[in-house]
């Protein structure tokens, strides 16, 4: 691995706040499978996908395990409703889109042109890996610390109130509670090829941006750019 991509991960880990000591594995985990398909080198570089997979189990065993200490009220069937809110793509993609996921990927250069560093599904999947390389690295006690430290608010919230799918209805709600306020959605872009569009918007407050969302249509992008609004507003008025 070269010294400036050694520096660049390390920076990214201190950004997360972990000293991981394979950076090789962290390296894997934001390799695209576009970027290991296009290199010349011999071998190939290895891509995420194995990783993602690991990632995936550790994810959702460390979200269940706290739902399921925490929350003893809830049934089973509430459960893996709520828990397949809590990590499906677009929450991992607002995650990912915290910890700036998409400046250490690595991808090819098709995708790269078609915007897949701020791709919903793309991002969500690293944030996964990242998880398994984290805790191939330092061990499940560490990647649970982390992850948990990121996504217990969340997951408090949506045990306590349920799920909101409608997120714009949901702003509108908290944001006139106390009498009318001029809320509207702006759509800043669409970027890549017709059949792969990633739109991005805003939400504005009486003309201020409070949020930013991408999606796959216009009105995903919404939705996104809504729920950013929303887990800001819940920052500064914890539950």
């Amino acid at each position: 691995m070269q010294d400036k991509r050694k520096q660049q991960l390390q920076g990214f880990c201190d950004s997360l706040g972990i000293h991981m000591h394979d950076l090789e594995l962290l390296d894997m985990a934001l390799t695209h499978t576009s970027y290991a398909h296009e290199a010349k080198q011999t071998p190939k570089p290895q891509h995420n996908e194995r990783i993602e997979f690991l990632g995936d189990s550790v994810l959702s065993v460390i979200v269940s395990t706290y739902m399921y200490q925490n929350f003893p009220d809830l049934a089973e069937g509430q459960l893996t409703k709520l828990r397949a809110h809590l990590v499906c793509e677009t929450s991992l993609f607002e995650y990912a889109k915290k910890i700036n996921l998409g400046a250490y990927l690595r991808l090819g250069k098709g995708e790269e042109l078609s915007g897949g560093r701020e791709r919903p599904s793309i991002l969500a999947d690293a944030f996964e890996s990242v998880l398994g390389a984290i805790y191939l690295d330092l061990g499940f006690e560490k990647v649970q610390s982390y992850l948990l430290a990121m996504m217990r608010q969340e997951i408090d919230y949506i045990c306590r109130h349920g799920i909101y799918n409608d997120y714009k209805t949901r702003l509108q709600e908290f944001l006139q509670r106390d009498g009318d306020v001029d809320i509207s959605y702006q759509l800043m872009s669409s970027t890549g090829p017709e059949h792969n569009k990633v739109f991005t918007s805003e939400v504005m407050v009486q003309g201020r941006v409070i949020g930013e969302g991408k999606g796959r249509t216009k009105k995903d992008s919404e939705q996104h750019a809504a729920q950013q609004a929303l887990a800001q507003l819940h920052v500064q008025t914890p539950k």
